[in-house]
């Protein structure tokens, strides 16, 4: 396994620069976004597309610093009832499977999207319950309307580019949130569609990160990894549950806060989800994502770098010499 780092955290500072910062934090991979919801500060397909002189730049500026590229990512929503929006977003899509073709990276992360109740409707409706009837309707409507039909071209799209690993990020207020409806997609839309597993977005849902990892591994379907914490406020999920739409700012009143490693979960947890990683075949890049409000960038940053370089197994097992 690597250390990795999305760079969006520095989105506001030079590439060089947040090269540099992150080779002396002893990262060993970045995650660069391409447009869309992370920005593409620090890798825009439209100044790089067909411009090889450009294309080998970038690439000479991470492999001169021992670094490699986990991913571009696009997260969006190109299934948002609004044309513009889904348009913007699919543009953004479609320029970054090209963009990944011609810089050799195999992996695009991305969000499923999520669309709205009818052709007429001007905001996204994600469906979290099964009654009144008319939500299952709506679910079923969604899907096989919009979902699979979106997702069985983007799949083909990303294959005629050499791109083998769609990376969909499990995010609550898209269609693909949770372990099963990532499946789903994958068997009705493409076998190249695959999870950029998050653990903080399954964590304040109850999920247990080590089993969706076990349920994802089986079906082969691990394609990239977010290392970001959730804390979870057990007196406020008390009282109010899980389901929180106060603005992150309220720290105290969430029943849960994105973190930084260790300061949601304990340590052995984070050991658990990087050995669980391992035993299924996932033994790639750990990309840090940094949101944590109460921890400044450096900071907060360069305690992730120290806690999972000193959680992952980055050797090959030995031979199990004692069976």
């Amino acid at each position: 396994m690597k250390v990795g780092v999305f760079t969006v955290l520095y989105q506001d500072l030079p590439l060089d620069e947040v090269l540099d910062r992150l080779q002396n934090l002893g990262v060993q991979a970045v995650e660069l976004g391409t447009g869309n919801y992370p920005g593409r500060n620090h890798c825009d397909p439209k100044e790089l597309l067909g411009k090889p002189d450009k294309i080998q730049e970038l690439k000479m500026k991470i492999q001169d610093r021992g670094m490699t590229i986990s991913g571009l990512s696009c997260q969006g929503n190109p299934l948002h009832p609004q044309s513009i929006i889904a348009h913007d977003h699919h543009q953004t899509w479609e320029n970054t499977i090209r963009l990944a073709e011609q810089l050799e990276v195999e992996v695009v992360n991305c969000f499923s999207g999520c669309p709205g109740d009818s052709l007429d409707a001007r905001v996204p409706n994600w469906v979290t319950c099964a009654w009144p009837p008319e939500y299952l309707e709506l679910r079923k409507w969604q899907w096989e309307e919009v979902v699979v039909p979106y997702w069985k071209k983007q799949s083909s799209f990303a294959y005629q580019h050499g791109i083998e690993k769609i990376a969909i990020e499990m995010h609550p207020g898209f269609v693909v949130y949770n372990p099963e409806t990532m499946i789903e997609l994958r068997q009705r839309a493409g076998k190249n569609i695959g999870a950029n597993i998050d653990p903080s977005h399954l964590i304040w849902q109850g999920i247990d990160p080590v089993e969706a990892i076990k349920y994802l591994g089986k079906h082969k379907a691990i394609y990239h990894f977010h290392a970001k914490d959730t804390y979870l406020d057990k007196r406020n999920i008390e009282v109010n549950g899980v389901l929180d739409s106060k603005h992150y700012s309220k720290f105290l009143e969430r029943a849960w806060s994105f973190r930084s490693i260790g300061y949601g979960q304990s340590m052995k947890r984070w050991k658990d989800i990087f050995s669980a990683l391992k035993a299924v075949g996932f033994d790639e890049v750990i990309s840090i994502e940094h949101e944590d409000m109460l921890a400044s960038t450096e900071e907060g940053l360069g305690k992730a770098v120290r806690m999972v370089q000193e959680s992952i197994l980055e050797e090959k097992p030995v031979t199990m010499w004692w069976a």
